[in-house]
This record gives structure tokens, C-alpha cells and sequence, in this order.
């Protein structure tokens, strides 16, 4: 009887997939179009954008946007907090984002993190942040290649 458990046990394994360890990544890697991004960053400045409540039927929902300078030892982005996001960016707080993506807005990088991705606010970091390599300060132009 427990050979076949264990055998049950082995033969729904390959159906879910193993969690795979994160690859940390530096900002100065980060690239238009770039998904699954994991980093860790220190946040610089946070400044909300947008805040405005609405009545979604009988309750009142918040929305708040604000744009959160984050860098490690390479560079700097500009990092798109949305609504609980905002409260983890304070600035001098240090966050690990797991599952972040890169956003285009206005022919810059945003970095963001989605309902499938998540932040951590983590213990302080030991790194100098490098804040003259600000990646959404180049901006980059959609080009259509020919086939």
C-alpha cells in the first residue's frame, strides 16, 4: 500500500511545475519588453501621481499610482507602485521585486510588478546606489523592421 502512495505521490509531480530559484538581476541589465524580472533594490524617492477614489457599486475603491525612483550599484529606474505598492515604497526602504516587468511609457522604462508579481521590503541593503545611470532617462523609438 505505500509503495503505491509513493507512486501516486511521484506520478502527479511532473504535472505541477518545481518553483525555480530566482535569477537576481542588476538594473543596468534591464531591457524594453522584459518580464520575470527579480532584483533588489533601494528606493530613492516616491512621489504619487495619481489618487483618486471611485465608487465601484457600494463601495468606495482608491486607486493611487506613484512613480518610486529604486537603484542598486548600477543604476536607477523609475519603479510604477500601484495601490498597496505605494505603501511598501517608502523612500531609504530597501524591496526585493520578484516577477517585475518592464513597462514602455512615453518611449521610456518603467519597471512594475503586476498581480503575478510581488515586493518584499527586505533588510537594509550594504550597496552605494549609482544615481547617474538613470535607465528611464534614455528613450528609446518603436523602429518597424522589415521582413
Amino acid at each position: 500500500m505505500a509503495a503505491n502512495n509513493s507512486q501516486a505521490q511521484g506520478s502527479s509531480a511532473p504535472a505541477k511545475p518545481g518553483l525555480r530559484k530566482p535569477v537576481f538581476t542588476k538594473v543596468d541589465n534591464l531591457k524594453p519588453g522584459t518580464t520575470g524580472l527579480t532584483l533588489v533594490a533601494k528606493v530613492l524617492s516616491s512621489e504619487i501621481v495619481l489618487q483618486k477614489g471611485r465608487a465601484v457599486s457600494s463601495n468606495l475603491r482608491n486607486v493611487r499610482i506613484a512613480e518610486c525612483l529604486v537603484g542598486d550599484e548600477t543604476g536607477t529606474i523609475l519603479f510604477t507602485a500601484r495601490n498597496d505598492q505605494v505603501d511598501l515604497m517608502k523612500p531609504g526602504a530597501s524591496v526585493i521585486i520578484r516577477n517585475g516587468k518592464i513597462d514602455m511609457f512615453k518611449g521610456s522604462m518603467r519597471l512594475a510588478v503586476d498581480r503575478w508579481g510581488r515586493i518584499e521590503v527586505t533588510a537594509p541593503v550594504t550597496f552605494e546606489v549609482k544615481e547617474d545611470n538613470n535607465l528611464s532617462l534614455v528613450e528609446y523609438e518603436l523602429v518597424n523592421v522589415a521582413d
